[in-house]
């Protein structure tokens, strides 16, 4: 089956990005494509099927989607699949709310498939001869459609889509059902009941999407995502141009204490974005543990090694570490007075549930996780280049000061005063008492 890619980003756009992917510069070397339109055709195969991890198979499965006309089908299962028959048909494509023409060309024969994954509300036209034999808007009230998050292992990026699930159901009243990771599902059930769950995807479904966070101008995102803060991508992604509300999580299990206790969480995915200033948290925790409070470290392990850098358990919180289920987690921190961590999972976790947070988290700009007053930051140094679309701070350890006295300051000068400072704002603002002045 001959596949025909088209996009509806300007091809040039792509073009100019080639060199900065690693499918790209791999396939610049090996292809023999004697085009650009030939090597655009070649790069966008093996580009969206290795970067989304698709099941095999996707570009050829069936499409089950029927025109009324042999041999043409239709569905979103993997962004806009269209099966044309041979002949001397033409197939015009656009986008239906801006009236934007992403393809029109006659073809003959073989699969016509989007570069983009994200919503579009495309409209389909196909003529035989001249003539308009079918005409389809893409509407998904009453149809099954499926979100898979296979693609996104990351539990804060999971955490800052989930948000959109329920709008997406009621503004497109559509059958939706989602697609986890296992170690995801309990928690998700337990925020989203009402949300259907699926071991596996079923192409027979009218639409799948498959939602990444990407720092890229690739296809998967309707935008560089590290110029949007990260609880917006999911209504970039969807089409939804607001914040929604969260979900409200009711706790499945009582305090682990009866005792007034603060969760901690010292590493992230990355131990770059660990808080680097050395003994600060020695520091926070005797200030913790004056104030009366147990304090328990939740991270999954007790030492993390990677970025030539080692991040233990801290010696004076108790440790809770290990590889517990989220939704114990969940129940840990719901029942917390706050929790102390860093711009990663967990502190996602923590917002999720309603537990307030003090983030440590310089490496990013003040919009670009979700909002919290006790975010605590340097801004005085290098910082924020988790948003600067120069570089990739994913990539790239310290883009801009690494091997240098400099790497990493943006981690490394936030000061122990700085974070107790937020600690003493937020008791005052929670109108919390520590144990030792009740």
């Amino acid at each position: 089956m001959k596949l025909h890619f088209f996009t509806v980003n300007d091809i040039e756009d792509y073009r100019k990005s080639y060199r900065f992917s690693t499918e790209g510069k791999k396939l610049i070397k090996e292809s023999k494509a004697r085009t650009k339109e030939d090597f655009d055709q070649e790069f966008f195969y093996h580009y969206i099927k290795n970067l989304l991890k698709v099941p095999e198979g996707i570009y050829e499965s069936r499409i089950w989607g029927e025109t009324g006309f042999p041999g043409l089908r239709l569905d979103f299962n993997f962004g806009l699949r269209l099966d044309i028959p041979e002949g001397n048909f033409r197939v015009k494509v656009s986008d239906f709310d801006t009236g934007q023409i992403c393809f029109d060309k006659c073809i003959s024969g073989g699969r016509l498939l989007s570069v983009e994954q994200y919503f579009i509300r495309w409209q389909v036209e196909v003529f035989l001869d001249e003539q308009k034999i079918f005409s389809h808007v893409l509407n998904f009230e009453g149809q099954p459609v499926t979100i898979t998050f296979s693609t996104c292992p990351l539990l804060g990026d999971l955490l800052a889509f989930l948000p959109y699930l329920r709008e997406f159901k009621k503004n497109h009243r559509c059958k939706l059902s989602i697609c986890l990771n296992d170690k995801f599902a309990e928690l998700v059930a337990q925020l989203y009941p009402d949300i259907p769950q699926i071991d596996k995807v079923n192409f027979q479904t009218y639409a799948t999407y498959y939602p990444i966070m990407l720092q890229s101008p690739f296809p998967s995102v309707p935008v560089d995502t590290r110029q949007i803060p990260m609880n917006r991508i999911g209504g970039m992604l969807w089409g939804i141009d607001y914040l929604p509300p969260k979900a409200v999580f009711e706790p499945t299990a009582p305090p682990v204490t009866d005792e007034p206790y603060v969760c901690i969480s010292v590493q992230a995915s990355m131990n770059r974005k660990a808080w680097l200033y050395p003994g600060g948290w020695d520091v926070v925790i005797d200030y913790l543990k004056n104030l009366g409070y147990r304090v328990f470290c939740i991270d999954l392990n007790s030492e993390q090694t990677n970025d030539d850098l080692t991040i233990r358990k801290p010696e004076g919180a108790e440790d809770f570490t290990g590889n517990h289920p989220l939704l114990e987690r969940a129940n840990m921190l719901y029942h917390a007075e706050f929790f102390i961590g860093l711009g990663s999972g967990l502190t996602w976790v923590a917002d999720a549930v309603g537990c307030p947070v003090v983030m440590i988290c310089g490496f990013s700009q003040d919009w670009s996780e979700f909002y919290t007053p006790y975010r605590v930051a340097n801004r005085k140094v290098c910082n924020g280049c988790f948003n600067d679309p120069r570089v990739s701070f994913v990539l790239e350890k310290c883009p801009f000061h690494k091997n240098t006295p400099r790497e990493l300051e943006c981690q490394k000068k936030i000061s122990p005063r700085m974070v107790i400072d937020n600690i003493e704002r937020l008791i005052v603002d929670k109108n919390l008492t520590p144990p030792a002045l009740a």
